[in-house]
């Protein structure tokens, strides 16, 4: 199910030693903030992450595009439609290792599967805190399996077939969990209707990704380690033009959970390796034939990272318990994007880039919480060091060599100040209301310090001078857990300074200094800080069991997002960031028809967005609905049919300059099996 967090329950005693994944448990102080917690129940209705967390009231995907045709760069994550991005503006932690992307902050969703996880909270607001750098928006903290299994196969429309499976066992002193993932689509085409042309191709998907994890005991801790591997490759939607993104990771963590008063700790180290290959062309107006752009060839990327923690609960302290932390981590990333570029005549192309450099973050904090009857009080204080070395941007030509530009970036850095502060009280009755101030920073990536990229006719470049940015914000909230009756209020405003925007410099067809030549119908854009963005907004979320086997839950956000670009970005003041709805809503129905048959139906809403800075280019208001039946031959065994976009609505999901618009998923059929022990 999907539900807010409770306070956790102190241990008494010191517990049986169980072999699982290294971690320390959910901090009490969580249940202070906006935390909603996706189980094993609701994990298991989906094929992919990105789309299972849709059901959480605000949580953004870039271009609402998910994991199933979204191109790799495009597959950032946000919390609160404050101001999506395809780099993201959430934090991803598996098991305390981020799964963001060290070259572009993106994520690659096949790295963690559904049938992987036991369950994942989503922390919307709460600042940097424990998280440290990328917290900007929120954080979604994944717990990996630890016991058990599951295997789904299905097969759907244009050619898809998904096999995905994790499994847990013991070997004599160690656990063992194994997952893996093999899907292939033929893909759909974005571009439908009169004004599609040749030009326009499906989206495939050829992905697959591994994951190994062992376990052993460390007298009272547990020491995991974990390797994974993965690759994407998929259309991009015009012909001649590919995406294809890969990387492998390894993390160590030993940890030893708190008792009720004494001491618990976390050691980590993990190291992720990633590449990326996309290329991008122009299109005539009439879209008949394409024209290679860009061939970003290769673009390899190292991230590492340390991080300790300890922890300690006190049973008795101050008439309450008190749960404090102190921790510090820090991450290292560097990389590079190879690309060839500028092709004039369609005869080939006549320049190479090679563009990088490296960034890096270190911080500590202290994080507390205390609890007394109806009371629990959390807050903390973080700082943070943050830089931006060794860029570099080299151009040359391709039958000479000859050096068309040579750029090395000055170094950055400075230091990022976090604090959060929350209260909450049960007021009895199944009702709890709670507050909380908060503040939590994102570093720009390497992708947006020194990477130009190009979308059709649309080149957005660099910006190797952007600073962090950071947010600051307050809520509060309201909820309701009595008697089957499951509801929730939430009241927040934020503020992020110096957000990182793509503004638009001009339009084409032109000429401009670097970034060369625009066709028409195309724009020119940099990455700027470019002033701030002002959010006022409502959550509310809601669930309702009529019986035993019928239950209903619901969940709205509407948000009043706002841009002030300042002198920097005057042309942006009073428009709404791009890709961010005014108001998303879900809606369920699951009904138990007998002991063997289970029939869903899932409905999502979402208002009107801006697919540019400009606020000129509109995506529709979009519903979709989608529907479920589960079949239980027995306890473990399921069969299970779906159609997703029940009446094929077309739902827009981009716009060109010409007003072309690009759709999301046409009806999709979907029969599957899925095992469990």
């Amino acid at each position: 199910m999907i539900q807010d967090v409770p306070p956790p329950v102190t241990p008494t005693a010191l517990p049986e030693i169980v072999v699982t994944a290294a971690r320390l448990p959910p901090a009490a102080a969580d249940a202070a903030f906006s935390v909603v917690r996706i189980d094993e129940t609701v994990l298991s209705q989906s094929s992919r992450l990105d789309e299972a967390l849709r059901s959480v009231p605000a949580v953004s995907l870039f271009r609402r595009t998910s994991s199933a045709a979204a191109n790799p760069t495009t597959q950032g994550i946000s919390l609160r439609a404050i101001a999506p991005s395809g780099a993201g503006r959430t934090l991803v932690l598996l098991d305390g290792v981020p799964l963001n992307d060290p070259f572009g902050g993106w994520v690659i969703w096949s790295q963690a599967t559904p049938e992987s996880l036991e369950s994942l909270d989503v922390i919307r607001g709460a600042g940097s805190g424990p998280y440290g750098a990328g917290a900007l928006t929120g954080t979604i903290t994944l717990r990996e399996r630890g016991k058990g299994g599951a295997l789904d196969v299905s097969a759907s429309e244009r050619g898809g077939v998904r096999a995905a499976g994790s499994a847990s066992t013991r070997v004599g002193p160690v656990a063992v969990t194994l997952s893996g993932l093999r899907e292939v689509s033929d893909g759909y085409v974005p571009m439908r209707g009169p004004a599609a042309g040749a030009a326009d191709t499906p989206l495939d998907l050829d992905s697959r990704s591994a994951a190994l994890r062992v376990d052993t005991a460390l007298g009272q801790a547990n020491l995991s380690v974990r390797a994974a591997t993965w690759e994407e490759d998929r259309g991009s939607g015009l012909a001649g033009t590919r995406a294809n993104a890969s990387g492998h990771s390894l993390s160590a963590t030993a940890a030893q959970a708190p008792t009720a008063n004494g001491y618990g700790w976390r050691l980590q180290a993990w190291r992720i390796d990633s590449n990326l290959a996309n290329s991008s062309a122009s299109v005539t107006a009439d879209r008949s034939t394409t024209t290679p752009a860009n061939d970003q060839f290769k673009t390899p990327a190292t991230g590492w990272g340390l991080n300790a923690a300890l922890r300690r609960r006190m049973a008795d302290f101050a008439g309450g318990r008190l749960e404090w932390e102190l921790g510090a981590d820090a991450r290292f990333n560097d990389g590079e994007t190879n690309e060839l570029f500028t092709n004039p005549s369609g005869a080939g192309f006549t320049r190479i880039r090679r563009a990088g450099g490296e960034t890096a973050v270190a911080g500590a904090y202290v994080d507390a919480s205390w609890s007394a009857a109806e009371w629990l009080v959390a807050g903390g204080l973080r700082l943070d060091r943050w830089e931006n070395t060794g860029g570099f941007r080299q151009e040359n030509t391709l039958a000479t060599g000859a050096i068309l530009l040579n750029e090395s970036d000055p170094d950055r850095s400075g230091e990022v100040v976090s604090a959060r502060l929350a209260v909450r009280r049960d007021l009895g009755g199944g009702y709890a209301a709670r507050a909380a101030a908060y503040s939590g920073f994102r570093p720009a990536t390497l992708n947006e310090l020194h990477r130009p990229f190009r979308v059709g006719n649309d080149i957005t470049e660099a910006n190797a001078a952007l600073t962090p940015e950071t947010l600051k914000g307050v809520e509060t909230g309201l909820a309701f857990d009595r008697d089957g009756i499951r509801w929730g209020t939430s009241v927040f405003w934020n503020q992020i300074e110096d957000a990182i925007v793509n503004v638009t410099l001009g339009a084409g067809p032109a000429t401009f200094p670097r970034a060369g030549f625009v066709p028409a119908g195309g724009v020119l854009r940099q990455r700027q800080n470019a002033g701030t963005i002002d959010a006022w907004g409502v959550e509310l979320t809601g669930a309702l069991d009529l019986s035993s086997a019928v239950s209903l839950n619901a969940a709205a956000s509407w948000t009043d997002a706002e841009i002030d670009g300042g002198s920097s970005a005057a042309q942006l003041t009073g428009l709404r960031p791009a890709q961010a709805p005014e108001w998303s809503a879900t809606a369920g129905l699951d009904w138990r028809a007998t002991d063997r048959l289970t029939l869903a139906l899932a409905a999502r809403y979402e208002s009107s967005r801006f697919d540019d800075d400009l606020n000129s280019r509109v995506l529709d208001a979009a519903v979709t609905l989608d529907a479920r039946a589960e079949w239980a031959f027995t306890p473990n065994t399921t069969l299970w049919m779906a159609a997703d976009n029940l009446f094929d609505e077309d739902v827009e999901v981009s716009e060109t300059g010409t007003g072309v618009a690009g759709y999301g998923p046409p009806r999709t059929l979907s029969v599957g099996l899925r095992l469990s022990y």
